[in-house]
């Protein structure tokens, strides 16, 4: 790591939901809303895109720990706006509050933890597990 993140830093990312954000299961009545796993994605490459430019070159962030309590339905069309703020670090981990709102209401809120890795012993170790 160049340098720590201070507590504080914060990153946004904001999109509008597309038919390929939303559940797959809009059929009979229920309605096309943004799914968890598609805003967790989102949230996850926030949190991502904010520290990196506190990394080296070789280095890369990734996600080990996720707390996340989705709160609202956002339909179709809306614009949301996803944002990760670092609270804390310790050694190589890094600590985030996640919070996504859509134009009307808090939909998401939780923490995330990233772990910093070195990218060459990282793909060695995926490489073991493939060979």
């Amino acid at each position: 790591m160049k340098a720590a993140p201070k507590i504080g830093t914060t990153g946004a990312t904001t999109f509008v939901v597309e038919l390929k954000h939303c559940i797959e299961f809009a059929t009979d009545g229920m309605p096309a809303v943004l799914s968890t796993p598609n805003l967790i994605g989102i949230l996850e490459r926030t949190a991502r895109q904010t520290i990196a430019p506190f990394l080296a070159v070789d280095e890369s962030s990734v996600g080990v720990e996720l707390d996340l309590r989705h709160l609202a339905p956002t339909p179709l069309g809306a614009k949301v706006t996803a944002t990760a703020r670092v609270i804390g670090h310790s050694g190589r981990f890094v600590d985030f509050q996640l919070e996504a709102r859509d134009q009307d209401e808090l939909i998401v809120r939780g923490v995330h933890k990233r772990a910093l890795v070195n990218v060459n012993s990282f793909a060695k170790r995926v490489r073991s597990k493939t060979c």
